[in-house]
């Protein structure tokens, strides 16, 4: 009796403890803005202020608990379920020139009322674009479902000024890209996200492709930084029997910790599965991998994945605001948690770093196999991932490419069909041409390690004596910008065939085309574990 009195006090002192601790500090800061606003020798910024105090406070938890004000909803609604109020069109914009249309969806209120690439935006609603953020631009172009916005547009190919009234639509970017046959048994799905239905998305893709002849299927999850745990267990549901265990969440409350099981009838238990992950598969899709591999389904092909294994769920708040608060972990059918055991040791992406086998743990599979846990799923197949010269993405993130091709798209009123369509030498001499009046940074690797080693001699005074040796070495790894871009040629083509495949025959063309170039996937598929 007296050690449960003990430990009844304990509990009590400490659960008074937690809660006065919490009604100090607010009434703390309640005291410091009244001295403030009573005292202070200017207005007070208060919105500023408080939003920056919220923002830093979650700043001490994880980075995926954040605050979302009512007039932010919309971004929610976005990040749920990949919708928005818009005429459906990606824009590139300069601050001192016009909105230019970089690529339209198919489908969308700006295809229909005939925006293309290289159409340019002079004004939105009589406002005009020059001088106007990127941010701004779209905003304006945004909208309620059923409104209208007018555009006073300078057309690409003919130079013609007209007005177009174009009706805003609720744009959905659907989460499956692609669907199709990459050879003659095997389909494939290209998936990005996991919003709202996804789960159906795929399902009907599967469809599709079983009626084309299927005979195994690569689900690709590269780069799918997830999104709706059901949907991902929905995903699942579709390879694996009814009632198999998906996924386990622990939290700090009862209702946290669940077991997650699949409610449905499968589509398929025995077609072989391949699933693609790389370090930005991310929570949901580390769902899927997870199961797939616990569960002995497929086979999980790629790279390590990105190590979250934290669940969000979105609270109200007052004033219509929204929390998206971590509630729990989730665990693999195995047991495995798949968040990253330290989030000291990541990678540059944020993704999880190395971690010895020493600080992990061992789980099986169905069948016995033997994975470990410590920061996400790692695959049953390791494939190497491409790499890229510096060159290739100041020219791609820089936005070089993006502007060549929508003054391509401007001059060019068609392309050959996709099967057909080669970015040819000829055409990679035009882009030389115009690649060469652009400012982008096109110094090698070895040039900017170069010039960061020259930067530190001098701060510790020993450049001037190894300038000779210095100005040798620069000399011999300097590299003019057209040399460099001649030299990476075979790397730069494939990102301009898919942007320019988008442009006319939108995305569903530029997956195609990236498929051409996909060493990755050409080597899943040459794996022995891939084999009917």
């Amino acid at each position: 009796m007296a050690v449960l009195a003990a430990a009844v006090s304990g509990f009590s002192v400490y659960g008074q403890s937690k809660s006065f601790k919490l009604g100090q500090w607010v009434e703390i800061e309640n005291s410091v803005l009244k001295e403030l606003n009573r005292s202070y020798v200017d207005s007070l910024p208060v919105d500023r202020m408080m939003r920056a105090g919220i923002d830093a406070m979650l700043e001490n938890l994880d980075p995926y608990t954040i605050y979302i004000p009512e007039d932010e909803n919309e971004n929610l609604q976005m990040m749920l379920s990949k919708t928005y109020g818009g005429i459906g069109a990606v824009i590139l914009k300069d601050k001192d020139a016009n909105v230019i249309i970089n690529e339209p969806y198919y489908g969308s209120p700006a295809w229909k009322h005939g925006l293309r690439c290289g159409d340019e935006i002079i004004t939105i609603d009589g406002q005009p674009t020059k001088g106007l953020e990127a941010a701004e631009s779209s905003e304006r172009m945004k909208g309620k479902p059923g409104t209208t916005v007018n555009f006073k547009v300078r057309k690409a190919l003919t130079g013609d000024t007209v007005n177009v009234s174009v009706v805003r639509e609720r744009i959905h970017i659907p989460d499956v890209e692609y669907v199709g046959m990459i050879d003659d048994t095997t389909g494939y799905i290209r998936q990005s996200g996991f919003t709202e239905k996804v789960s159906e998305e795929v399902k009907a893709g599967y469809n599709k492709l079983k009626g084309m002849g299927m005979k195994r299927l690569v689900l690709d999850l590269r780069g799918n930084g997830g999104g709706l745990m059901n949907e991902a267990i929905n995903i699942v549901s579709l390879f694996v029997p009814k009632g198999s265990l998906v996924v386990s969440s622990k939290g700090s409350t009862p209702e946290s910790v669940r077991e997650y099981r699949t409610t449905s009838e499968p589509a398929d238990t025995t077609m072989p599965l391949i699933i693609m992950v790389d370090s930005g598969s991310a929570s949901s899709s580390e769902i899927v991998a997870g199961a797939i591999q616990d569960l002995d389904r497929g086979t999980i092909m790629g790279e390590r994945t990105f190590g979250k294994g934290l669940v969000q769920t979105v609270r109200p708040i007052v004033y219509n605001g929204q929390l998206k608060v971590t509630t729990a972990k989730y665990y693999t059918p195995s047991g495995r948690c798949v968040q990253a055991i330290d989030y000291s040791h990541r990678n540059a992406d944020g993704s999880v770093g190395h971690i010895p086998d020493s600080l992990t743990n061992e789980f099986r599979t169905s069948k016995g196999r033997i994975v470990r846990d410590g920061g996400g799923i790692t695959p049953d197949v390791k494939l190497e991932t491409p790499s890229y010269s510096r060159l290739v993405y100041s020219l791609v993130l820089g936005g070089i490419i993006d502007r060549y091709v929508i003054q391509y798209a401007s001059s060019h009123d068609s392309i050959p069909a996709l099967e057909n369509f080669h970015f040819t030498d000829e055409d990679f001499e035009d882009f030389i041409r115009f690649a060469k009046t652009q400012d982008f940074d096109y110094r090698s690797s070895a040039e900017t390690l170069f010039d960061q080693m020259k930067k530190e001699l001098e701060e510790d005074g020993l450049a001037d004596s190894m300038s000779e040796e210095l100005d040798a070495l620069g000399k011999a790894i300097a590299i003019d910008k057209e040399q460099f871009i001649r030299l990476k040629k075979d790397e730069i083509i494939p990102f301009i065939e898919e942007e320019l495949a988008v442009r006319y025959y939108y995305q569903e063309a530029g997956i195609q085309v990236r498929l051409r170039y996909d060493t990755q996937l050409e080597e899943a598929l040459k794996s022995p574990m891939a084999v009917l």
